[in-house]
């Protein structure tokens, strides 16, 4: 999946110029930078929610698309169940939904919340349901845009987790937006370090020695 020489302005403010960069197939890409430099317009046009003004996007014809957002945005009128279920509607049999949704309510620790309204549910739970619907969508491309911002220590590490063993479960292409280096470092196979207006790659850090990795984002 690639950008090929992307330009995208908004009035007078040059995002994006001659832009490439390239995500692998079933793997961890973590966009990292300042807050406003780009991240969530490089993701919405991987996603097609926002047209580039110049170049094209490869390798995302009939993909489908999930997300994750840094708050749950569930739907309050709904019960857990209902929210997942709401996705999935257009896509299986309601035998199948039941199987699907059980197994993720399981998997992030909810099934005997899935009757709960969502006005029920601490900050953290309402985040894992909305996790859970993520990979309970049949998506072949994910979208994380800082869904771990505002969480504290603990609440993080405990989504860190839940999330790494639900991709294990069901390895997707993820594009994962973040200025958090332990986030970033922990999460991602690759990482494109991005700087500037129009948006720049510093460098793409293969994930492998993970104490260097943090020492060059430190350092940034």
């Amino acid at each position: 999946m690639k950008l090929i020489d992307v330009t995208k302005r908004f009035d007078d403010l040059i995002l994006l110029k001659d832009f490439d960069i390239s995500f692998e197939k079933n793997k961890i890409t973590c966009l990292f930078g300042p807050s406003g430099v780009g991240k969530t317009t490089i993701a919405n046009i991987v996603a097609g929610i926002v047209p580039p003004d110049k170049g094209f996007v490869e390798g995302v014809d009939n993909s489908l698309f999930s997300y994750v957002f840094q708050e749950p945005r569930l739907l309050k009128w709904y019960n857990v169940y209902e929210n997942i279920d709401f996705v999935l509607k257009d896509v299986y049999e309601q035998e199948k939904r039941v199987e699907i949704i059980n197994n993720y309510l399981e998997m992030v620790e909810l099934g005997r919340y899935k009757n709960y309204k969502i006005d029920a549910l601490s900050g953290g739970m309402a985040q894992r349901v909305s996790l859970a619907r993520a990979f309970a969508y049949p998506s072949h491309i994910l979208i994380m845009d800082e869904p771990f911002k505002g969480l504290d220590f603990k609440l993080r590490n405990e989504m860190i987790s839940l999330f790494k063993r639900m991709w294990e479960a069901s390895q997707r292409t993820v594009v994962f937006i973040t200025h958090d280096v332990e986030e970033a470092i922990d999460l991602s196979h690759v990482i494109y370090t991005l700087k500037d207006r129009p948006v720049e790659i510093i460098d793409r850090l293969i994930v492998n020695n993970k104490e260097e990795i943090k020492n060059k984002l430190l350092s940034l």
